[in-house]
């Protein structure tokens, strides 16, 4: 099996201010993407902001992604939700449209009570789209279902015949180093912390997905040359740079904080979706102060710097 590597990013779907999709702002973002060397887009995942949005919201989105891309790279469609009959819904839809792959969180609400009842669930989910590569999208911190994910893989490999592997978005580096490992890494673990991109680079990951890869993607892409090239030093540096941002960051709500960052470099996202709350007009100076202080805006270009 062919595995994703470099970074996907987990963009922020753009809404108008009355809350209805801005669809004009997705051809530009994924230029902007593409230009930052990502080699994917992670679409309608938690900071995509998903499961705010209605079935018919989310396959619109998808297919503006996939349209926009145009095969330049990777579209993995977030397809989970707390219905089955839903999340087969979509994952059928995502193959429709022709992505690249899917991926599915563990219900939310009732939630699976084994590894084997979320073997189930996502084989349903996988089922829809049987020839579109699945990715289970491992988010305990989110989801409230944290289990074991290599009885996951064992239970899994004989029954869901499309399964690419897993988005791993977890802190537990030991589990995610046994999961790369697994039968010789048989599948695809994609890293989904990204204040925890070297060490997970250390331990053997190839591509990882994340929300400020959508802004910061050159100062990653940094670290892993600098890791491929065997420059620790550099590689340590570019890499404590944006923990030291993302500690700043996490005094907000992380995806409202993120689409204000965005904003802040000329890309206006529009406002979160409820119960998910926009930054209010001191947060976002606050904030804006905070970022400056880490010469942040010296580092990434904004939008009124660069060719679209």
């Amino acid at each position: 099996m062919h595995k994703i590597e470099g970074l996907i990013a987990a963009a922020f779907t753009p809404f108008y201010e009355d809350g209805s999709i801005n669809s004009e702002m997705i051809p530009l973002l994924v230029n902007k993407l593409v230009r930052d060397g990502l080699k994917g887009i992670f679409v309608c995942g938690s900071n995509g902001e998903g499961p705010n949005m209605t079935i018919a919201e989310r396959k619109f989105v998808a297919a503006e992604f996939v349209k926009a891309a145009a095969g330049r790279l990777k579209i993995i469609v977030h397809v989970g939700h707390s219905s089955i009959t839903e999340a087969r819904a979509l994952a059928a839809h995502a193959a429709e449209i022709k992505a690249d792959a899917f991926a599915s969180v563990a219900a939310f609400y009732f939630k699976p009570t084994s590894v084997q009842n979320l073997v189930g669930c996502m084989g349903d989910i996988a089922g829809a789209a049987p020839d579109l590569p699945f990715y289970y999208y491992h988010i305990p911190h989110l989801t409230g279902v944290g289990m074991d994910m290599i009885k996951f893989l064992e239970l899994a490999e004989g029954t869901i015949p499309n399964l690419a592997g897993i988005k791993y978005t977890a802190t537990t580096l030991q589990e995610y180093q046994s999961c790369l490992n697994y039968k010789k890494g048989k599948f695809d673990i994609l890293f989904g912390v990204d204040e925890m991109l070297l060490p997970a680079l250390a331990v053997g990951a190839r591509g990882a997905i994340g929300s400020t890869y959508t802004f910061a993607a050159p100062l990653y892409v940094a670290t892993m040359e600098a890791f491929r090239k065997g420059d620790m030093k550099a590689a340590r540096e570019s890499h404590a740079y944006m923990v030291e941002v993302i500690r700043v960051l996490l005094k907000y709500p992380p995806i409202p904080g993120q689409k204000a960052m965005m904003k802040m470099l000329g890309w206006d996202l529009g406002p979160c979706r409820l119960p998910l709350a926009t930054l209010s007009q001191e947060s976002f100076d606050q904030f804006y102060n905070e970022l400056a202080e880490l010469s942040f805006f010296e580092k990434l270009p904004r939008l009124n710097e660069v060719k679209l």
